[in-house]
Protein backbone atom coordinates (compact mmCIF):
# COMPACT_ATOMS: atom_id res chain seq x y z
CA UNK A 1 0.00 0.00 0.00
CA UNK A 2 3.08 2.22 0.73
CA UNK A 3 3.25 2.30 -3.44
CA UNK A 4 -0.62 3.78 -3.85
CA UNK A 5 0.75 6.46 -1.14
CA UNK A 6 3.88 7.02 -3.40
CA UNK A 7 1.35 7.05 -6.59
CA UNK A 8 -1.09 9.32 -5.06
CA UNK A 9 1.89 12.03 -3.94
CA UNK A 10 3.09 12.16 -7.02
CA UNK A 11 -0.15 12.53 -8.85
CA UNK A 12 -0.30 15.46 -6.38
CA UNK A 13 2.35 17.17 -7.63
CA UNK A 14 1.54 16.96 -11.39
CA UNK A 15 -1.96 17.86 -10.55
CA UNK A 16 -0.78 20.78 -9.25
CA UNK A 17 2.22 21.68 -11.57
CA UNK A 18 0.02 21.64 -14.20
CA UNK A 19 -2.14 23.68 -12.70
CA UNK A 20 1.05 26.09 -12.37
CA UNK A 21 2.07 25.92 -15.84
CA UNK A 22 -1.54 26.75 -17.06
CA UNK A 23 -1.67 29.93 -15.16
CA UNK A 24 1.94 31.37 -16.01
CA UNK A 25 0.18 30.17 -19.70
CA UNK A 26 -2.76 32.67 -18.80
CA UNK A 27 -0.48 35.51 -17.63
CA UNK A 28 1.85 35.65 -20.53
CA UNK A 29 -0.96 35.32 -23.19
CA UNK A 30 -2.93 38.27 -20.81
CA UNK A 31 0.25 40.51 -20.62
CA UNK A 32 0.56 39.71 -24.74
CA UNK A 33 -3.07 40.76 -25.21
CA UNK A 34 -2.76 43.57 -23.64
CA UNK A 35 0.84 44.75 -24.76
CA UNK A 36 -1.58 44.31 -28.46
CA UNK A 37 -4.23 46.61 -27.10
CA UNK A 38 -1.16 49.42 -26.46
CA UNK A 39 -0.71 48.98 -30.19
CA UNK A 40 -4.18 49.19 -31.84
CA UNK A 41 -6.13 51.52 -29.32
CA UNK A 42 -6.14 55.29 -28.51
CA UNK A 43 -7.56 57.04 -25.25
CA UNK A 44 -10.07 55.56 -23.12
CA UNK A 45 -10.54 51.72 -24.87
CA UNK A 46 -6.60 51.90 -24.57
CA UNK A 47 -6.97 52.53 -20.78
CA UNK A 48 -9.96 50.31 -20.00
CA UNK A 49 -7.99 47.27 -21.86
CA UNK A 50 -5.10 47.81 -19.96
CA UNK A 51 -6.59 48.16 -16.61
CA UNK A 52 -8.68 44.98 -16.92
CA UNK A 53 -5.39 43.22 -18.42
CA UNK A 54 -4.01 44.31 -14.92
CA UNK A 55 -6.80 43.13 -13.53
CA UNK A 56 -6.59 39.54 -15.06
CA UNK A 57 -3.08 39.25 -14.33
CA UNK A 58 -3.26 39.99 -10.69
CA UNK A 59 -6.44 37.39 -10.23
CA UNK A 60 -4.04 34.77 -11.92
CA UNK A 61 -1.21 35.74 -9.62
CA UNK A 62 -2.78 35.19 -6.43
CA UNK A 63 -4.15 32.02 -8.07
CA UNK A 64 -0.34 31.03 -8.75
CA UNK A 65 0.69 32.02 -5.52
CA UNK A 66 -1.48 29.60 -3.83
CA UNK A 67 -1.00 26.95 -6.07
CA UNK A 68 2.84 27.00 -5.16
CA UNK A 69 2.30 26.72 -1.18
CA UNK A 70 0.26 23.88 -2.29
CA UNK A 71 3.23 22.49 -3.77
CA UNK A 72 5.80 23.31 -0.99
CA UNK A 73 3.02 22.24 1.54
CA UNK A 74 3.23 18.85 -0.31
CA UNK A 75 7.12 18.62 -0.63
CA UNK A 76 6.83 18.84 3.04
CA UNK A 77 4.83 15.57 3.51
CA UNK A 78 6.84 12.55 4.68
CA UNK A 79 4.97 10.10 2.27
CA UNK A 80 7.25 7.28 3.35
CA UNK A 81 6.15 7.35 6.90
CA UNK A 82 3.32 4.96 8.26
CA UNK A 83 3.17 4.99 12.30
CA UNK A 84 -0.67 3.31 11.91
CA UNK A 85 -2.15 6.82 13.05
CA UNK A 86 -3.71 9.44 10.77
CA UNK A 87 -1.25 12.52 10.62
CA UNK A 88 -0.04 14.60 7.66
CA UNK A 89 1.02 12.67 4.71
CA UNK A 90 -0.89 9.28 5.63
CA UNK A 91 -3.44 7.79 3.26
CA UNK A 92 -6.58 6.89 5.18
CA UNK A 93 -9.04 4.22 4.18
CA UNK A 94 -12.46 4.84 5.30
CA UNK A 95 -15.84 3.63 5.19
CA UNK A 96 -17.02 6.48 3.35
CA UNK A 97 -13.62 6.31 0.56
CA UNK A 98 -9.71 7.19 0.95
CA UNK A 99 -8.67 10.17 2.37
CA UNK A 100 -5.02 11.68 1.50
CA UNK A 101 -4.20 14.40 3.71
CA UNK A 102 -1.73 16.50 2.24
CA UNK A 103 -2.69 19.26 0.43
CA UNK A 104 -6.10 20.37 -1.67
CA UNK A 105 -5.78 19.05 -4.77
CA UNK A 106 -9.23 17.08 -5.15
CA UNK A 107 -10.16 13.85 -6.24
CA UNK A 108 -7.69 11.96 -8.21
CA UNK A 109 -7.49 8.39 -9.66
CA UNK A 110 -4.50 6.46 -8.67
CA UNK A 111 -4.48 2.82 -9.23
CA UNK A 112 -8.46 2.45 -10.14
CA UNK A 113 -9.25 4.12 -6.99
CA UNK A 114 -11.04 7.30 -6.22
CA UNK A 115 -8.89 9.08 -3.73
CA UNK A 116 -9.49 12.62 -2.05
CA UNK A 117 -6.30 14.58 -1.83
CA UNK A 118 -7.45 17.20 1.32
CA UNK A 119 -5.96 19.48 3.29
CA UNK A 120 -4.99 18.71 7.46
CA UNK A 121 -6.85 21.96 7.82
CA UNK A 122 -9.81 20.20 6.12
CA UNK A 123 -12.59 19.38 8.90
CA UNK A 124 -12.62 15.76 8.39
CA UNK A 125 -8.73 15.56 8.54
CA UNK A 126 -9.00 17.35 11.56
CA UNK A 127 -11.49 14.84 13.03
CA UNK A 128 -8.76 11.48 11.42
CA UNK A 129 -5.95 12.89 12.76
CA UNK A 130 -4.65 10.85 15.92
CA UNK A 131 -7.09 8.13 15.01
CA UNK A 132 -6.66 4.19 13.83
CA UNK A 133 -7.43 1.88 12.32
CA UNK A 134 -10.71 0.18 13.60
CA UNK A 135 -11.80 3.66 15.13
CA UNK A 136 -14.44 6.08 14.23
CA UNK A 137 -15.44 9.49 13.88
CA UNK A 138 -18.98 11.76 13.64
CA UNK A 139 -19.10 14.12 10.74
CA UNK A 140 -22.36 15.41 9.75
CA UNK A 141 -24.35 12.99 11.74
CA UNK A 142 -22.60 10.07 9.77
CA UNK A 143 -20.46 7.68 11.29
CA UNK A 144 -17.02 6.78 9.71
CA UNK A 145 -15.15 3.91 10.63
CA UNK A 146 -11.13 3.90 10.02
CA UNK A 147 -10.18 0.96 8.12
CA UNK A 148 -6.96 1.13 7.41
CA UNK A 149 -3.90 3.96 7.83
CA UNK A 150 -0.87 3.69 5.52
Amino acid sequence: MDDLKQLVHHICQESIQQKIDLIRQSIADTQASANEETKSSAGDKYETGRAMAQLEIEKFSSQLVILQQQLQELARVGQHFTSGVVSIGSLVHTSLGVFYLATNAGDLIADGKKIFAISPKAPIAQKLVGRKAGESIEMNGRTIQVLAVD
